[in-house]
């Protein structure tokens, strides 16, 4: 835990509870960053600012969902981030928990580039804690929509050349592809799940019906939200995208196997009258008719060039599987 305490137009950093507790008394406003789950850390949220028991169990969960709750001395929002995963089509989502009080702000994030990057932008503007502590609430989110965007374009090229993989003729690896579609899909459903939910949130923050905020911080926390519209939009356009490309995939691999069945079909329909004429002719019997003929073997073979000519003829579309050149 360390807690970054306005005296005198100068950022402190404290790191124990009776240090809090005695800046929070002399009126002092202060943001609370918590690290790891200890026991100074719940006496903080217990005893000094009376944070509710289920809202201090919540801040250590890491499967919450974006939520807005409001207490008569604190409003507790959570939020997701965004980080990269273990491959290109994955990425994990971290959550960040918020609780803004009137001259208090106790986040816990997972983030810790986050993390270090807002402790350094308030030491270097302490403004953030002079004010009302919804600049900060909204430097926070805005570092936190921010993180989504390179993810999301980034994720919107990969989903272009996906579609062009998908439709050319012959993929250039064919299992790899199916295996980055449903990669794709995946993290893009995941990302639609909580896109939606946070978007209501920052909807609620930009109509200024939260915290009771003052008036000239509101349009920069619709500029926020407006951000993450945007964002939501794009995972969602591309969520169909994706859809349809699988479709598209199956598709093309259905059809593939179509053909290949077909000319398995047509390549059994025309063996199996050789068979069968191959049988008649291979019959040992003495009393057989032109068994003692001597073009019985010339005939047999040209009765069975016929008869394959024949269905060839027959079923011209199915003889010869021919696909497009890659252009």
């Amino acid at each position: 835990m360390r807690a970054h305490i306005l005296e005198d137009d100068v950022i402190r950093r404290a790191e124990t509870t009776d240090e809090v507790r005695r800046a929070y008394v002399d009126g002092k406003t202060m943001w609370i960053d918590l690290h790891d789950r200890t026991a100074e850390a719940d006496r903080v949220l217990r005893e000094v600012f009376s944070i509710h028991p289920l809202v201090a169990e919540d801040m250590w969960l890491d499967r919450s969902v974006p939520k807005i709750d409001e207490f008569d001395d604190y409003t507790y929002i959570v939020v997701h981030s965004i980080a990269r995963g273990s491959t290109p089509t994955k990425v994990e989502l971290r959550v960040v928990d918020v609780v803004v009080g009137k001259r208090f702000v106790i986040t816990q994030q997972r983030d810790r580039h986050q993390r270090e990057s807002l402790a350094e932008h308030i030491q270097l503007h302490p403004e953030l804690l002079a004010g009302d502590t919804s600049w900060l609430l909204h430097r926070i989110l805005d570092d936190v929509v921010d993180g989504y965007l390179p993810f999301v374009e980034g994720y919107v090229r990969r989903v272009d050349e996906v579609e062009h993989s998908v439709l050319v003729a012959h993929p250039p690896d064919p299992r790899k592809l199916e295996e980055e579609i449903f990669a794709l899909r995946r993290t893009i459903q995941m990302l639609a799940r909580i896109t939606h939910h946070q978007r209501e949130i920052l909807a609620q923050l930009a109509l200024g019906k939260v915290l009771n905020m003052p008036k000239d911080v509101v349009p920069y926390f619709r500029d926020v939200s407006d951000h993450f519209v945007r964002v939501a939009e794009d995972v969602d356009r591309y969520g169909d995208a994706v859809n349809d490309a699988m479709d598209a995939y199956l598709s093309m691999q259905s059809n593939h196997m179509n053909q290949t069945m077909k000319t398995l079909t047509l390549m059994t329909t025309c063996l199996l009258p050789m068979n069968l004429i191959a049988s008649i002719y291979g019959m040992n019997f003495h009393n057989m008719p032109e068994l003692s003929w001597q073009y019985g073997y010339p005939f047999a073979l040209a009765l069975m060039v016929m008869v394959a000519t024949t269905i060839l003829l027959l079923f011209p579309s199915e003889a010869v599987v021919v696909s497009a050149p890659n252009r």
